[in-house]
């Protein structure tokens, strides 16, 4: 009975988002936020000042992917009135105006590379316009970018879903490098097919057939040195792999390497193009790459600054909290209504003041925009961030709730029931146990916090090596990204897509599933 009843709200859900006439985000996501919140206190008996402070949590945690959406939109609607998206369009295809590579090159090799940055759905954010600006369809475009940011996310923002979210297990050092070879590898696999399943919702078989050659070489370009760093390194493998890949990829399409015979590339529109104006156009994507790398990568000494809780400020609120904030803006309300709940907001060390607002601004001046197009931009932002601000304060509320206990919430439940009812053939789903924990929270680096220990529990009671299951529970972190709620939320704001979630969730579920069948079969091998 417990079970039914803690894994009721997320039933009703799918159902809403996924039925023909499927409930709007905006609408379903507040109303099982509020399911939830009346079966935490009314059947789970959860103290009510612990459930009313984890909806505070939960209404102030959703700022963070609020503000790096709108930190998105408001950069991207900034490069359309520049005529900055004009010049890399241009460029673009320039390169090569076969689609295939032109989808393989940004949805593929580039937001890798944005992955290993930075994670926080930057990819998406950063990938998508692009490739709706060179006239793909919004809606495809969606699907594709979701199920190919799944292969890198195990190491993105500079591995944090690895070693921070393993972090807490006590791990030697060779037993989280063996955890990231395994990781890399299952990823690795999964890329040999994943990729080509995202393609073939933007473009028919018989184009994916005759460019396979590019496909796989571009495939390769990222995952060859992403596994080979990932048996030395932890951090890196997305990152520089996405590097690798991302240059790689534009080389072998500027001299059509794997291409079918015609495709070529608009030499003079490319060769057209100045340096210095091509360099001016693509300064808000260079400007937020070199951003991230800086304020990601410990040895540049910025991300310890930018992330340090140290407070210079304390004042408490009443009985409602109290409130600190670092020299780096580093935000925090701690004991919220008494209760063991914590909120901390890294304002300038998410993405979206930086670099996303940093760039813009700094665009303006750049591009010379005058205050009628700044308020023009902001306005349009605004409008396209009105009901997906709804969407995901429902969404962070109800994902809070459903974790909030420890060993006794409903998301711990719910994996330990699967985990019992499985037993001996637990390596065949502990990628999905991952998944879920992605699904509910938008993070593989959350699924890992929360599920890990449950994982390790499970192989030690079953006599299997550790490293094996936490390594499919990474692995299930990351492809639980393209089922995610809060992602395709995210990726439809962006684009400007409307009442379309449960649309693309029906079909991104299909390559999630032939994921898990990979990371199954190699937890057989293993």
């Amino acid at each position: 009975m417990d079970f039914a009843i803690a894994i009721a709200p997320i039933v009703v859900l799918i159902v809403l988002m996924t039925k023909r006439n499927s409930t709007p985000s905006h609408v379903a996501l507040p109303a099982v936020a509020v399911m939830v919140y009346a079966i935490k206190l009314a059947y789970f008996g959860t103290d009510a000042n612990l459930v009313n402070a984890t909806v505070v949590k939960g209404l102030l945690t959703a700022w963070t992917p609020i503000l790096i959406i709108w930190g998105a939109i408001f950069m991207f609607k900034t490069m359309e009135r520049s005529g900055g998206m004009d010049v890399i369009r241009t460029w673009l295809n320039g390169v090569s105006d076969n689609p295939v590579a032109q989808l393989m090159i940004i949805g593929w090799a580039f937001s890798f590379l944005i992955e290993g940055a930075s994670g926080f759905g930057t990819p998406a954010a950063l990938a998508a316009p692009i490739l709706v600006g060179l006239g793909f369809p919004a809606l495809r475009v969606a699907i594709l970018c979701l199920i190919m940011n799944s292969v890198p996310v195990s190491f993105g923002a500079v591995g944090t879903p690895t070693w921070f979210g393993m972090g807490q297990l006590g791990l030697a050092e060779e037993e989280i490098l063996r955890i990231s070879l395994y990781t890399a590898t299952i990823h690795g696999a999964a890329a040999l097919v994943i990729p080509l399943m995202a393609l073939l919702f933007v473009v028919d078989w018989r184009a994916v057939r005759a460019n396979l050659g590019f496909v796989y070489l571009s495939v390769l370009g990222c995952v060859v040195p992403y596994i080979l760093l990932a048996a030395v390194n932890y951090e890196f493998p997305a990152l520089l792999g996405g590097m690798i890949g991302l240059v790689s990829s534009i080389a072998l399409a500027r001299k059509r390497i794997g291409l079918a015979p015609g495709s070529r590339g608009t030499a003079a529109a490319s060769e057209g193009i100045p340096l210095p104006i091509l360099a001016k156009a693509t300064f808000p994507l260079w400007g937020t790459v070199l951003i991230l790398v800086v304020t990601r990568i410990e040895q540049f000494g910025l991300k310890g600054f930018l992330t340090d809780p140290t407070p210079i400020f304390e004042r408490g609120i009443g009985s409602f909290a109290e409130f600190s904030t670092s020299a780096s803006l580093v935000l925090t309300l701690d004991r919220i209504f008494a209760a063991d709940s914590i909120w901390v907001l890294q304002l300038l060390y998410i993405p979206a003041i930086l670099p996303f607002f940093a760039i813009s601004f700094v665009s303006f001046g750049l591009f010379r925009l005058g205050p009628s197009t700044i308020r023009r931009i902001s306005g349009e932002t605004y409008e396209r961030m009105e009901k997906p601000i709804i969407a995901l304060l429902g969404a962070l509320v109800m994902v809070q709730l459903l974790m909030v206990g420890g060993e006794e919430s409903v998301v711990v439940l719910i994996g330990t029931s699967f985990a019992s009812t499985i037993g001996d053939n637990w390596v065949y789903f502990a990628s999905l146990l991952g998944a879920v924990g992605s699904f509910f929270s938008g993070s593989a680096t959350i699924s890992n916090l929360t599920f890990s220990g449950i994982q390790d529990s499970i192989a030690a009671s079953l006599g299997i090596d550790r490293t094996i299951v936490l390594s499919l529970q990474s692995v299930g972190g990351a492809m639980g990204n393209m089922v995610c709620i809060n992602n395709i939320v995210a990726v439809c704001t962006i684009l400007g897509i409307a009442n379309r979630e449960g649309f693309i969730l029906k079909r991104t579920i299909l390559p999630m599933i032939a994921y898990a069948l990979i990371a199954a079969l190699f937890g057989l091998i293993l």
